[in-house]
């Protein structure tokens, strides 16, 4: 089941256009029809395909006799103008398709919607598995329980048939604990489910809180998804061990179709989000489609790896900002190159640095995580925000991992100083001048009169504080000063050149 207005927010990235609604948005969708060839056999769906359909009308005609409440018809901006009418008369809305986008690759993201039932851990998408371990518990006559190949729990029966205090502690955490992953480890049912599609006992261990366990993998060709759990006192044989091999398999369906309905509408937000980072004229709909405020953004940048390998680590990131429950994730993410970008709503710093420490503690603990966060924006600042998140993360890069991500509106100094220092590293700076000089001479003769300027200069010509910033009397610093005019014409009186000077100074990193 989906509602309507998740339909039309997820088929927009599709090339698919709402043209006409006079059914609430909220409306539930359980079903999906589209209409045989022969046209001799009637069909019923929420949602109508009207496939071949040579008008509007007659599209909104099939879909009335489908008793279908939405349908999606080829069209362009013709097609957009008769839908009006014609869905308003027959109280149907109407999704008008582009005409480059098939039929095929439309029919399966609308199955992939509709018929997905509950939400997946990725706030995407079905999943019966709750219902379906309530089901499988009744054909084994044991509490069961499913998990992912971490041994994280993904759903459990209701029933306590055979429970014991093992699987409530599972439950509970979430995730088998690890003593009890330790004790499967070293009785090898690990490497069994590794290894082998057959069920196999686990004894039970009283030290433990174990009754006993019957285990299965569940498992994509040679991919191992996850596992079924069923407590029970003794191993099970002849129709209830099956029915728990052909539990598993229902098991790696469910998963499968999680799976590619998370993919499905990660890639929708993925190319959404990238758009808005990019620039567009749209901007305002696109975040309105992404479940997004107009103004107070924050983009988020992230790289994260493990040790020398840069790609794990990052798509484990991803995949991780990218899970929450339905659309109650703050942000909306994307891939570009080796970072993680996230538009993230509000306008604390505390909120995005929060953000980040979650997913940091959500990833491993030899995962390294730095970040840069970029200032308030609205729609159509978000680009120069993502500017800013970018350089802020190579400010967190030169820094230890363990510091707080910088925010540009907390280090916009850094970030001034950092493009200078770029602009400098690039040889867009004076070659000659007073500082260049100076450089030269100390290079040659082995002085200190480029940290002295800088002392001074920073100092505001206080040579008391200049010269307790290098750790000499101050009739040493009027002394350099001295020589340094030899050197080279300083202009000191200058406030435009004591200005020039600093930049050049900043800009070369001078300590």
């Amino acid at each position: 089941m989906v509602r309507l207005d998740r339909l039309v927010n997820v088929l927009g990235g599709y090339g698919v256009r709402l043209a006409c609604c006079p059914v609430p948005r909220s409306a539930e969708l359980r079903s999906v029809a589209i209409r045989e060839a022969a046209g001799t056999r009637a069909v019923d769906g929420d949602v109508f395909l009207a496939v071949g359909a040579e008008s509007v009308d007659r599209a909104v005609e099939w879909a009335v006799a489908a008793r279908a409440c939405v349908v999606l018809v080829h069209g362009g901006p013709e097609a957009e103008r008769a839908a009006v009418p014609a869905g308003e008369a027959a109280r149907v809305a109407v999704m008008v398709v582009d005409p480059e986008v098939s039929w095929s690759h439309l029919a399966g993201v609308v199955y992939g919607l509709v018929l997905e039932g509950r939400e997946t851990e990725s706030g995407r998408g079905p999943t019966d598995l709750f219902a379906l371990a309530d089901s499988l518990a009744g054909a084994v006559g044991g509490a069961v329980t499913i998990e992912d190949r971490l041994s994280r729990v993904l759903a459990y029966s209701s029933s306590q048939q055979g429970a014991d205090p093992a699987r409530l502690e599972t439950i509970l955490g979430r995730q088998a604990p690890d003593r009890l992953r330790g004790l499967f480890e070293g009785r090898g049912v690990f490497a069994h489910l590794a290894a082998s599609d057959e069920p196999l006992f686990v004894e039970p261990d009283a030290g433990q809180g174990l009754k006993g366990r019957m285990v299965v993998a569940v498992r994509a060709g040679r991919e191992l998804l996850g596992s079924v759990w069923v407590t029970c006192g003794g191993p099970l044989t002849g129709a209830r061990c099956a029915a728990l091999a052909d539990g598993a398999r229902t098991v790696a369906l469910h998963l499968l179709r999680s799976r590619a309905s998370a993919d499905l509408e990660r890639q929708v937000e993925s190319d959404l989000t990238m758009r808005l980072l990019e620039g567009t004229a749209d901007a305002a709909t696109v975040l309105s489609r992404l479940g997004l405020p107009q103004d107070c953004l924050r983009i988020i940048a992230v790289r994260a790896h493990i040790a020398a390998e840069r790609h794990a680590a990052l798509l484990l990131a991803f995949e991780r900002a990218t899970t929450g429950f339905g659309w109650s994730r703050p942000g909306r993410s994307t891939l570009s190159g080796n970072t993680l970008y996230t538009i993230l709503p509000g306008e604390q710093v505390v909120a995005a640095r929060e953000w980040v420490a979650l997913l940091r503690a959500a990833l491993p603990a030899q995962v390294t995580v730095t970040a840069g966060i970029g200032g308030p924006a609205t729609a159509t600042d978000l680009p120069a925000s993502r500017q800013e998140a970018d350089e802020c993360l190579a400010l967190h890069e030169a820094r230890t991992p363990e510091a707080a991500p910088p925010a540009y509106d907390e280090s916009w100094d850094d970030i001034l100083l950092q493009r200078l220092r770029a602009a400098a590293r690039s040889g867009r700076t004076p070659a000659r001048g007073p500082v260049a000089e100076l450089r030269r001479h100390d290079r040659e003769h082995a002085t200190h009169y480029v940290p002295t300027l800088r002392a001074w200069l920073e100092a505001q010509g206080d040579l008391v504080r200049a010269g307790e910033r290098l750790g000499v009397h101050q009739n040493t610093i009027r002394y350099r000063l001295r020589r340094m005019a030899e050197v080279t014409a300083l202009g000191l009186d200058d406030p435009r050149k004591r200005l020039a000077m600093i930049i050049d100074l900043a800009a070369a990193g001078d300590d």
